[in-house]
């Protein structure tokens, strides 16, 4: 059931429908009233006729707000999912705000979910703490990858203007996730990951992934072309929306012809991933070179010269990306990590959630089996009570999700159809409770139900399937399932009606429905 345009008028038809035929119906017995109060006495009647107009009044303010709502929320939900989808590169500094602090929100209400358990209560909560300091302090991440010894904590070390990181000619040294801040630059913070390689270590690889989610901006950090497994980061980093510096370390290693072309070589491997731009070569370490001078009697002396370290093109490309872009790149990590922690969260209290639905559905349908003692029209009996309305507004609120035009007319317009479509002719030709019996009937171990127990299994039957059906639509957040709602009705019916859920509904239908023929 998705969000389309024709739903609003659809329904103002249906209640411009409901509302004639309210007038039609209604109005001879408010005349026969009318005439029978005046009898009586004239200022009586007019009296009846003021109660009756000002309920009628308020029935149409009443019907009124509810179309506005419904209209309103319709447009919020379509907003919402259509910013939700953008890339948060593509949506304004303002949009961008105003998600991540509806996602903020949402993260706490999860996380006070009343079924929560408490253990996933303190990680939510923690997550979500996380992200709102962030966002107040504004402190933007440049986390550093590399493989083992390319390099990487000494090029942080030589960043940072101090030995900070842990470094060594011996792989495999950085074991834990570890950060300083950016000296001169406040706001930023330098963050060194276990090497590449390391990643076998699944701890190891589990703080590299977590780093790269939280990072505001990458440093990758090689000393030759991209092995396998670097390319395979790189691609990973792209589907994260993640902004990457490639930085060739050791420039030294290579001479005046191979540097250009090993960057050449880098740029193609490192494409779309990473912008030409954004690949520089630098010299982390003093390098000692072979130096032949000649003397002043045409004899030559080999001897040695060390160069000093060079990092300047990676800190001067790093700083203009900071000062340009380092607001919109924090903002834009954040986003993108507030949606994963809302997706999270309704991962985490998605049973919870489908517990607390299945009692409000329970509830519901022995109300609507008690209501089913009393004889009810088809319409009714497919979903156009209030006790179903009520059971389906109050699973939106359980899955938190908003009531709109198109719920409400795929509700009326939809499902008593299904139903009929799922019983066959039978209903049609035999009335809808009869072949609901039957069907019941059919079910080894069930007994004999009839009178006002079979009428009010009936109905609790038919409302549990409806709450079903709209548990799984609100579980998946309004969004049309594959095949349709009818297909989705089709499933929900087989489940309901499966043989073990008719003898558990007849037994606990003997307990909730008093039968006036027993």
């Amino acid at each position: 059931m998705g969000i389309r345009k024709p739903s609003a008028g659809l329904l103002l038809v249906l209640l411009l429908i409901g509302g004639g035929y309210a007038v039609v119906s209604v109005t001879p017995n408010v005349v026969e009233q009318f005439k029978g109060a005046s009898d009586i006495n004239p200022a009586v009647g007019y009296a009846y006729l003021a109660v009756v107009s000002l309920g009628a009044l308020a029935f149409l303010i009443g019907v009124g707000y509810l179309f506005f709502r419904l209209a309103q929320n319709a447009r919020a939900k379509h907003r919402d999912l259509s910013r939700r989808s953008t890339d948060p590169s593509k949506l304004t500094a303002k949009q961008r705000e105003a998600e991540l602090a509806d996602n903020l929100a949402a993260g706490r209400e999860f996380a006070a979910t009343a079924a929560m358990k408490e253990k996933l209560r303190e990680e939510l909560e923690r997550l979500t703490e996380e992200l709102e300091a962030k966002r107040k302090h504004r402190r933007l991440e440049i986390v550093a990858f590399g493989t083992i010894s390319s390099g990487k904590s000494s090029l942080l070390n030589a960043l940072c203007g101090q030995d900070a990181f842990r470094s060594s000619v011996v792989g495999g040294t950085t074991v834990a996730k570890s950060s300083v801040p950016w000296p001169g630059e406040d706001k930023v913070v330098l963050v060194d990951t276990p090497g590449l390689a390391e990643a076998d270590d699944e701890s190891h690889g589990a703080v590299a992934i977590e780093a790269a989610e939280q990072a505001d901006l990458v440093l990758f950090v090689v000393d030759g072309p991209l092995k396998h497994y670097e390319q395979e980061l790189l691609e990973l980093l792209a589907k994260m929306e993640k902004r990457v510096v490639l930085c060739l370390n050791k420039e030294d290693w290579y001479d005046s012809r191979q540097q250009p072309e090993l960057l050449a070589q880098l740029a193609e491997q490192a494409s779309p991933a990473v912008a030409p731009e954004d690949i520089v070569a630098v010299r982390a370490s003093a390098a000692t070179r072979r130096q032949v001078r000649v003397l002043p009697d045409g004899t030559e002396e080999v001897g040695e010269v060390t160069d000093p370290p060079d990092i300047s093109p990676l800190a001067d490309r790093l700083l203009k990306i900071v000062r340009r872009e380092g607001g919109d790149l924090l903002l834009a990590n954040l986003l993108t990590r507030s949606r994963g922690l809302v997706d999270d969260a309704k991962e985490k209290v998605l049973v919870a959630l489908d517990e607390e639905a299945d009692r409000v559905i329970n509830r519901y349908m022995w109300a609507a089996g008690g209501a089913g003692l009393i004889p009810i029209p088809l319409l009714d009996l497919a979903g156009g009570s209030a006790v179903t309305i009520k059971m389906i507004i109050d699973l939106a609120e359980v899955y938190k999700q908003k009531i709109d035009t198109d719920t409400v007319v795929e509700m009326l317009a939809q499902l008593s159809k299904n139903l009929i479509a799922s019983l066959g002719a039978s209903a049609a030709a035999t009335g809808l409770s009869a072949a609901l019996g039957s069907v019941l009937k059919t079910v080894p171990g069930v007994g004999t139900i009839t009178g006002g127990l079979l009428q009010g299994t009936v109905q609790a039957l038919v409302t549990r399937w409806i709450g079903k059906v709209f548990c799984e639509y609100y579980r998946n957040e309004m969004k049309t399932p594959p095949g349709g709602l009818a297909e989705m009705a089709k499933r929900q019916w087989k489940a309901v009606t499966a043989p073990d859920e008719l003898r558990k509904l007849v037994r606990l239908g003997r307990e909730h429905i008093e039968d006036p023929d027993d």
